[in-house]
């Protein structure tokens, strides 16, 4: 007798976590995440949506009684920066950011893509709310790749390469603006700890027990007390996820196949994609959304600096920085591109969403006056740039698809 809803069978169930693993469909769980909470918030039932948001629950005596809310910024978006870091490990390991001659035009241009937008925002801000400049620096890399898969399928190769290493130096330029800036309050004993079982995570996972079921039991257990330890000693808790992914062997042993990293990559990103990331947006993006809201946000210079920065900082800081790479020094463009290229991508790169309110939060915290128009400046300023970008890669994709039809008859 057959089941309605049952378990997947194991070649079901594989199909189904490669779907999540694939790069479109991240993004579009992500909008779906967003669109929900805007909805809801927006809806008949949007004291629901901020009673579900604030409903507290865990232990206080780990200090981690935390709404639900908190748990999605500070606990499942852990998962998606763990992933993150072991993205960064193979990329400094074993890619693009391998060898300086290679990582060098990306670097930079992720560099100039975080500081441009902060120069608009303080210039916008100046003697005001300057502690939200690090909001608009950031590229949500599961946005731009699924627009880039969707609008660029004649791109070249190398077009890609570059937005997803500028996109990787970006998530980690993030990561120590979120370690360094905003933590208020710093207790050594705890960060002592949390990289204490760090270290120790780093260890087991080297090991070929680490490949077994009972090796991987042992791993998220010390994961999640890393993580813990972290989220006390007030140094934001998705720091421990990208430190522990970072320790992660990029390199395959003698006689395996995968790394431990690509093992991890593999086994993680479905649950960042299909859980943690849309989770987080449902009850980030869930503001109220009326005239007297967009009227307030249009006029408030926090709002105008973060739209500013993603729409136009980031182009302008990542082509102008690799404008200045290729002048100044033996760096060139892969020979397929061109500086519409560039500019396409660096159009793209301005929808910052994940990142961006993640650290918005941080720099105003939850219920500051800022909160709302912070919120609808990301919406706007990442909707726009994916409209814009989105456009002007669908026309480079055009005139690719040309060139390669032109050398081919």
């Amino acid at each position: 007798m057959s089941t309605l809803f049952g378990r997947l069978t194991p070649g079901g169930e594989r199909n189904f976590l490669d779907t999540l693993r694939a790069e479109r469909t991240g993004g579009v769980l992500l909008l779906i995440g967003a669109v929900a909470a805007l909805v809801w918030a927006n809806s008949p039932w949007a004291e629901s949506y901020r009673a579900v948001s604030e409903t507290v629950i865990g232990p206080s005596a780990l200090h981690l009684d935390l709404s639900i809310a908190d748990w999605a910024k500070d606990g499942l978006l852990a998962i998606f920066f763990f992933v993150v870091g072991v993205e960064l490990k193979r990329e400094i390991v074993d890619g693009e950011l391998r060898r300086v001659r290679t990582a060098i035009v990306p670097v930079v241009a992720a560099i100039g893509g975080m500081a441009v937008p902060a120069l608009l925002y303080l210039a916008v801000n100046a003697g005001g709310a300057t502690q939200g400049w690090a909001v608009p620096t950031a590229t949500d890399i599961a946005f731009a790749v699924a627009v880039l898969s969707v609008v660029g399928r004649s791109l070249p190769a190398s077009l890609r390469a570059f937005l997803l290493t500028l996109a990787v130096v970006d998530d980690l330029l993030g990561i120590i603006v979120i370690a360094t800036v905003y933590t208020d309050s710093l207790d050594l004993v705890w960060l002592v700890a949390s990289f204490a079982v760090i270290a120790v995570f780093g260890i087991v996972v080297r090991t070929r027990f680490a490949t077994t079921a009972a090796g991987s039991v042992v791993l998220i257990a010390l994961g999640v007390v890393a993580w813990a330890l972290m989220h006390a000693s007030g140094v934001h808790a998705t720091i421990a996820g990208v430190a522990l992914g970072m320790t992660a062997p990029a390199l395959a042993r003698a006689g395996e196949s995968h790394s431990m990293a690509e093992r991890l990559e593999h086994r993680w990103r479905p649950v960042s994609a299909g859980l943690a990331v849309p989770v987080f947006a449902l009850f980030a993006a869930g503001v109220r959304i009326n005239g007297d809201v967009i009227s307030a946000s249009l006029t408030d210079p926090v709002a105008q600096g973060v739209a500013l920065g993603l729409v136009v900082g980031k182009p302008l800081g990542i082509l102008g920085a690799t404008w200045l790479v290729a002048t100044f020094t033996k760096a060139r463009l892969a020979e397929d591109l061109y500086w519409r290229d560039v500019a396409a991508v660096g159009a793209l790169a301005g929808m910052g969403f994940t990142v961006s309110l993640l650290i918005g939060a941080l720099a105003f915290g939850e219920g500051s006056e800022h909160d709302q128009h912070l919120t609808v400046a990301i919406l706007f300023g990442s909707l726009l740039a994916a409209v814009i970008g989105g456009t002007a890669l669908a026309l480079r994709d055009r005139h690719h698809r040309a060139i390669a039809e032109s050398q081919s008859a």
